[in-house]
């Protein structure tokens, strides 16, 4: 597609460009969730004959004196990463922001860390080093895990401390584009929404830290709702149950997502990126620039691209304007865009091209921005810089002391039991996994976003995928270790693989930037769209691969063998075979690995994710190209 203009494919190419996504989600998203469903109205073990129980199971369930005590308790622990991803995160990130481009670069380079070297099987069995005699610190904590009446408390201490360092810094990264992208008070309460909904859909998933530290004692007062999913299905073989829980966790997540998607495309959110590195911010404060198209029939000059080459000083309106307009030639009119008026834009386009005697410079050379004039680096001041320092140091501090334990087992030798290829384990099926469900978002966000088969209401077509926003691998383990069984993969590398071919995350990140990037582009769909865009979608492939890689469910689920064994899977096997967490918890982040993913971020950071503004608002009109006569 070279133009914005009559391209009647465009549709029926985003139709095409959506169907690998509907396809993803219908095999890996939807059919396992009816097949849970249908489980959960069974009565018998995981293999063997079942008989149906019509509702029975659930009214066990809701009957059942673990269930309650176990949603609560799951809730409550929800609570700390809750306060630190809506009050520590967006007072971090406003603060960074005011400091200035190089205390905010310094604070995405610092947050960087924390996600890619968190792993939350290494950091329980870290703190069960506190187990021994010996132990002193904060790990010394995890004593009180073996008493009921302190292990809730302790549990959730060690949850929030644990945590506090990667929610705050995913939190930052989801509101600092929101502070430059013009619609600064409208955009943090959307981007406020979603944060707090994913932390509480992540919440209700918790399941490794739990598992590695307590299992759920004693005496189930640690259990979650992960853990009795997994205590029902696996432990004691009541499928029918653990079924039950599932779909009841699936609906539960399904409102979030719900929710959130509607959050998303009601308020009309949007990504694009800024032209110049430093820029702030990506549009005027006032809100979204003028559109233009159907129902908007005054052209606007933020559309106006700019020329390379010197030309006649006439109208952006055509040769038709008389001098005794407000936009007729020379500086006798008071045209603001006359020869001699310093027109921002550049020497207007002649009637011949829509675009000028050049067509817009190319991704990556000078900005073609309709903004480029308004992207002015602001100045931070002292007292801003001093704060945004200050506030970092804070919380990297208070990050710091959490993981304690952690870098204290990082750097002390350990046992643990995994094969000679437990790195291959580890990483290869997990980046497969993701360049798999990555890249099917992806075409499905070109699809949505890029070419909009539905004009403005395109992104409603994210709907139908928003059930699955937040739902991680347990709510579908059942169904899909099931599927996998019956394909005879069970204890092969195949079986590894995440067994999903869509990440629905991606596809809504992407949606929201192609959006952008399409209602900006003033050139065609590969160097309007597809190049800015590619960059994130490599980003979210880097992403999604340390969370596949750091996952303890699957592993567990889908082999027993030591030399198939992922590094979360070995570490949790030790921790049952050695007393007092004698684990290596370096395995889990080897130092190469971890070297080559911080670069990777911090250059993602400084290079892309810097450049983002995030903005919600009226839709910036037709995807018809500028009108200049």
């Amino acid at each position: 597609m070279t133009s914005r203009t009559s391209d009647s494919a465009a549709p029926a190419l985003g139709w095409l460009l959506l169907m690998p996504a509907v396809l993803g989600m219908l095999i890996t998203l939807l059919l396992p969730t009816v097949l849970t469903i249908g489980f959960s109205l069974r009565s018998g073990g995981l293999v063997g004959p079942s008989e149906s129980a019509g509702l029975d199971n659930y009214g066990r369930l809701f009957t059942d004196d673990t269930f309650w005590p176990a949603l609560g308790f799951t809730l409550s622990v929800t609570l700390m990463p809750l306060l630190v991803a809506l009050v520590v995160a967006p007072l971090l990130a406003l603060a960074l922001d005011r400091g200035g481009t190089w205390v905010r670069r310094a604070g995405r380079i610092l947050l960087s860390l924390f996600p890619v070297a968190f792993s939350p099987t290494a950091v329980a069995v870290s703190w069960l080093r506190g187990l021994r005699q010996d132990a002193d610190g904060l790990a010394a904590m995890a004593r009180s895990l073996g008493d009921p009446a302190t292990a809730p408390g302790t549990l959730r201490l060690v949850v929030a401390t644990a945590t506090f360092g990667v929610v705050c810094a995913l939190a930052v990264m989801a509101f600092l584009p929101a502070l430059r992208g013009g619609t600064v008070t409208p955009a943090m309460l959307a981007v406020a929404g979603i944060v707090a909904l994913a932390t509480v859909a992540a919440g209700l998933q918790l399941f490794t830290l739990g598992l590695v530290l307590t299992g759920g004692g004693p005496m189930d007062s640690t259990q979650t709702l992960a853990l009795l999913q997994y205590t029902f299905t696996w432990r004691v073989a009541r499928l029918g149950m653990g079924a039950t829980l599932a779909t009841v966790t699936g609906v539960i997540l399904g409102v979030l997502g719900v929710a959130a998607t509607i959050l998303a495309v009601a308020t009309r959110m949007r990504l694009t990126v800024t032209p110049g590195a430093g820029g702030h911010p990506a549009a005027p404060d006032k809100g979204d620039p003028p559109a233009e198209g159907p129902g908007h029939p005054e052209p606007s000059p933020y559309f106006q691209a700019r020329s390379t080459e010197p030309g006649p000083a006439v109208s952006p309106y055509g040769p038709g304007s008389t001098p005794g307009t407000s936009y007729g030639p020379g500086p006798a009119s008071g045209n603001p865009y006359g020869a001699t008026s310093g027109n921002p834009y550049g020497p207007a386009p002649t009637p011949a091209s829509p675009y000028g005697q050049k067509s817009a410079p190319p991704y990556g050379q000078e900005p073609a921005s309709p903004y480029a004039s308004t992207d002015v680096p602001r100045k931070a001041s002292g007292v801003g810089v001093a704060v945004g320092l200050a506030a970092l140091a804070v919380v990297a501090v208070v990050a710091f002391v959490g993981a304690l334990p952690w870098l204290s087992g990082l750097f002390t030798p350990g046992e643990v039991v995994a094969g000679p290829n437990v790195h291959l384990n580890t990483w290869l099926p997990a980046f497969a996994g993701a360049l798999v469900s990555v890249g099917v978002a992806y075409l499905g966000a070109l699809g949505i976003g890029g070419l909009r088969p539905l004009g403005r209401r395109s992104e409603w077509l994210l709907l139908p995928f928003a059930p699955w926003l937040f739902a991680g691998p347990g709510p579908l383990s059942i169904a899909n270790w099931n599927t996998v069984r019956g394909l005879g993969l069970i204890d092969t590398l195949a079986a590894l693989v995440p067994p999903l071919l869509v990440s629905v995350p991606a596809l809504l990140v992407l949606t929201l930037l192609c959006k952008g990037l399409a209602e900006r582009n003033t050139g065609d769909l590969l160097s309007g769209v597809v190049r800015p865009s590619l960059p994130m979608a490599g980003i979210l492939v880097v992403a999604v691969t340390l969370v596949n890689a750091q996952d303890l469910l699957w592993p567990l689920l889908v082999t027993q063998q030591p030399d198939l064994a992922t590094a979360p899977l070995a570490q949790f096997m030790a921790a049952g075979r050695f007393s007092g967490g004698a684990v290596d918890a370096g395995i889990a982040t080897p130092l190469v690995v971890l070297a080559l993913m911080l670069t990777a971020a911090v250059a993602a950071q400084l290079l892309y994710l810097d450049r983002l503004a995030l903005t919600v608002g009226r839709d910036t009109g037709s995807r018809e190209p500028v009108r200049t006569a």
